[in-house]
């Protein structure tokens, strides 16, 4: 018999959520703080709880998705919720840091329930499908035997680790990796701009690059995981060559007068590194600078 799930937090993130539940058959009841925009999801066959403690009582499984670990503790920390989740399973899909999802962690299992941690690696778009990624982490035990409702959810629902934060910190570090890569985009953008070269081009071009970029991410992953910093006959580029490119990045965007606010960040590590005597190591010898 399918558990009955209750998601508090219906934002567009949290709607998705419950309309995949929906459509999985899962009885599902949602909440929100402002109730009319939970109210559309009774048409496809939710239920529309009056209050927290409502939605939790209906449920054995509690799915929080509202805005922060902040937002979830003024939901769920007063006497009479906290005694309602006992013998439930809480997941936090809220966005966080990894001591927050602990303490969170911490907290809900002294009032007798479990809990799993998780972080939303997709659009809501995604949610539902094949293409969508969510991950888990906590007791491994709970995660396997409620696996069908994170399949419901994501066709690609993971499980990372019995510590309850090590989901967030690799979401936070997956941000990273993507927002690098925006960012990147956003530099690329303007030196075109600059230069009068058309964004379709850019875009071409981009996709002919793309493979070798991907393939240069994977080995530095590979290659600091491994500690091999040093040129060998393996190594793709070391820093020098990489180091004399960005120079002229750099020249191009004080001329242009293209903010140069990310790229500065980049010479700060590149500085760091060359000093100490790695200019000429491979590029992957750069993540021992990467703390102040």
């Amino acid at each position: 018999m399918k558990p009955a799930i209750s998601i508090l937090g219906t934002g567009r993130m949290g709607s998705a959520l419950a309309r995949a539940l929906v459509q999985a058959g899962y009885r599902t009841t949602v909440w929100n703080r402002t109730k009319q925009k939970a109210e559309p999801l009774a048409a496809i066959g939710a239920t529309v709880a009056a209050s927290v403690l409502e939605a939790i009582e209906a449920a054995q499984i509690i799915i929080v998705n509202v805005s922060d670990y902040t937002a979830t503790a003024a939901l769920l920390r007063n006497e009479t919720v906290a005694s309602a989740i006992r013998d439930k399973l809480v997941v936090e899909l809220t966005s966080g840091t990894p001591h927050g999802a602990r303490e969170a962690s911490h907290w809900i299992v002294e009032r007798g329930a479990r809990y799993l941690d998780g972080a939303i690696m997709a659009t809501p778009d995604f949610i539902g499908t094949d293409g969508g990624t969510i991950l888990l982490s906590g007791p491994r035990e709970v995660f396997d035997s409620n696996r069908d409702v994170f399949q419901a959810l994501s066709g690609n629902a993971q499980h990372v680790g019995e510590e309850p934060g090590l989901a967030n910190a690799l979401d936070s570090a997956l941000l990273a990796l993507m927002w690098g890569a925006l960012f990147g985009t956003l530099n690329a953008i303007a030196v075109s701009q600059a230069e009068r070269i058309d964004l379709g081009e850019l875009a071409r071009q981009w996709t002919a690059t793309a493979p070798v970029v991907e393939g240069l991410v994977a080995d530095l992953i590979k290659r600091t995981s491994a500690g091999r910093f040093a040129s060998d006959d393996e190594t793709l580029s070391s820093i020098s060559p990489h180091y004399g490119a960005f120079q002229h990045l750099l020249e191009l965007m004080e001329a242009r007068k293209i903010d140069r606010s990310v790229v500065d960040g980049y010479d700060k590590i590149f500085r760091r590194a060359i000093a100490s005597g790695h200019l000429h190591d491979d590029f992957a010898a750069l993540s021992q600078f990467m703390k102040e």
